[in-house]
């Protein structure tokens, strides 16, 4: 597509952008990359596609569920400061 400096001068002004004259050519060509490839991507034969919930493998892998650590509660409860009836006591830090 042909994008030339007025065209960049009106996009820029609808978008509340200021490109300095110097700019404006590298603008336009940078604009006109863009716009050639949303033009091939629209010319892409999908038609025949159906659409995807995901573009990933729609098969999650698993691994199997097992416990790796063992219980260390007794090891927790001896660097604790205070502990009563199984749970750590804390300072009281609100009134």
């Amino acid at each position: 597509m042909s994008v030339d400096r007025a065209l960049v001068r009106s996009i820029a002004e609808l978008a509340r952008l200021s490109i300095s004259p110097q700019h404006e050519e590298a603008a336009a060509i940078e604009l006109a990359a863009v716009l050639d490839l949303f033009e091939a991507l629209s010319a892409a034969p999908v038609n025949a596609l159906q659409p995807l919930s995901h573009p990933g493998d729609p098969e999650l892998r698993l691994r199997d569920d097992v416990a790796v650590a063992g219980d260390q509660r007794n090891a927790f409860e001896v660097l604790a400061p205070a502990m009563s009836g199984g749970y750590y006591l804390v300072p009281k830090v609100i009134e």
